[in-house]
């Protein structure tokens, strides 16, 4: 479900501006932050920064230090080092979502108490503890791990969710830990990201069904796997878990200490079809009329801005501001051009407004975003790309 769209503010705030731009609407983000704060009942957000992408979004909704405020704490990294950059600049609270293998970054973590203090890899694999041992360059440092468990929902065959980490029993957890701590590592966490729960919405019937009774499977084994890995190394300060989608699922585990969001401030096309939550579109682009080559199309500028996911529909963006318009199914969303049919109304120079598919794959496209709050008012600030940053 959506509410209302923020669209002609934006349109009116960035009046001067040549398109392409993105603006992001402070309302809808904090509104966006809130509910996210009620539906975690009390469990601290760590905000997905890959969902993000822009340094000054991130201080919005952290601080200005980036430690943490209003229900917020902490960074999940998405890469070594955009966790390094965070850290030079403030967070002291970066969880590493993915495994890394970026050996100067390791080399970098190991020379500074710093990053060593305020950064907490992941790990699913001994050939991983391996590599950072070799880059990190000395036995005497004992970098803190988190192990990624597998949060699938597996009936027979069938695979549902993503493939991530090879670690899903207990026993496979149990045996990571001890080998980590046996190799100088301070094992202090676990996380489940049951992305079949998070990442689907839950439209239709049969799909709310496969969540209970993922939530259910998982909801089970990850007590298990606390308990093996806790036998192993000792108590954790890290239980991870969940993701926009998830939040009330993940926090019914009262040994869940932290959830993970990030798309659910943007709130991209992707999850429009949620029922858990009220959909408020935060982030939008504006691209320009080229030209008409008929009465009932209009040609935009670029717009090609596909999302990453298993290609199809879902993943373009789509035109909602003026409303009617749709892609054309030969062409779509091009490279420098994307023609747009039911668009009698449109003149050379009018802008369209866009949605993106995903949240924070927009601002690789973009140097600043323009920050627009309810009286009007406009601030621009850098993406990461704006900032010289591309961490992949």
């Amino acid at each position: 479900m959506t509410e209302t769209s923020p669209i002609p503010d934006l349109h009116a705030a960035t009046a001067e501006l040549d398109p392409p731009l993105a603006a992001l609407d402070l309302r809808a983000l904090r509104a966006n932050a809130a509910d996210l704060v009620r539906r975690a009942h009390g469990v601290p957000i760590r905000v997905a920064s890959k969902s993000v992408r822009c340094r000054g979004v991130l201080e919005e909704v952290l601080g200005s230090d980036l430690t943490g405020k209003d229900g917020f704490q902490g960074i999940m990294s998405y890469s070594l080092p955009e966790a390094i950059w965070l850290v030079r600049r403030g967070a002291r609270d970066v969880l590493l979502g993915y495994p890394t293998v970026h050996r100067a970054a390791l080399a970098e973590l190991a020379a500074d108490e710093t990053l060593r203090s305020s950064i907490t890899l992941m790990v699913d694999d001994v050939d991983q503890l391996s590599l950072i041992r070799a880059a990190l360059g000395t036995d005497s440092v004992r970098p803190r791990v988190c192990l990624d468990v597998d949060a699938s929902l597996r009936i027979g065959p069938l695979h549902l969710g993503v493939r991530r980490s090879p670690v899903r029993t207990p026993e496979q957890a149990e045996a990571l830990a001890t080998e980590a701590a046996r190799r100088g590592f301070e094992v202090v966490g676990v996380m489940t990201y049951e992305a079949q729960i998070a990442g689907l919405s839950d439209a239709s019937p049969a799909v709310r069904l496969v969540k209970r009774a993922s939530a259910a499977e998982i909801g089970r084994r990850r007590g298990h796997v606390l308990d093996a890995v806790v036998s192993a190394v000792g108590e954790l300060r890290i239980v991870n878990s969940g993701g926009t989608g998830s939040i009330e699922v993940s926090v019914t585990d009262p040994r869940v200490t932290e959830v993970t969001a990030g798309s659910g401030l943007y709130v991209p096309t992707l999850f429009d079809d949620y029922r858990a939550f009220v959909a408020r579109p935060a982030l939008y682009f504006a691209t320009p009329v080229l030209r008409r080559p008929k009465s009932s199309i209009a040609t935009v500028f670029a717009g090609g801005y596909i999302a990453s996911g298993p290609p199809g529909q879902s993943r373009v963006p789509k035109p909602v501001w003026p409303s009617g318009l749709g892609l054309l199914g030969t062409e779509s969303a091009g490279e420098v051009q994307t023609p747009l049919s039911k668009a009698e109304s449109l003149r050379i120079g009018d802008r369209v407004w866009f949605r993106h598919a995903k949240a924070g794959e927009l601002c690789e496209r973009f140097d600043r975003l323009h920050l627009v709050d309810a009286d009007g008012s406009r601030t621009e600030v850098p993406t990461y790309r704006g900032e010289g940053k591309n961490f992949g």
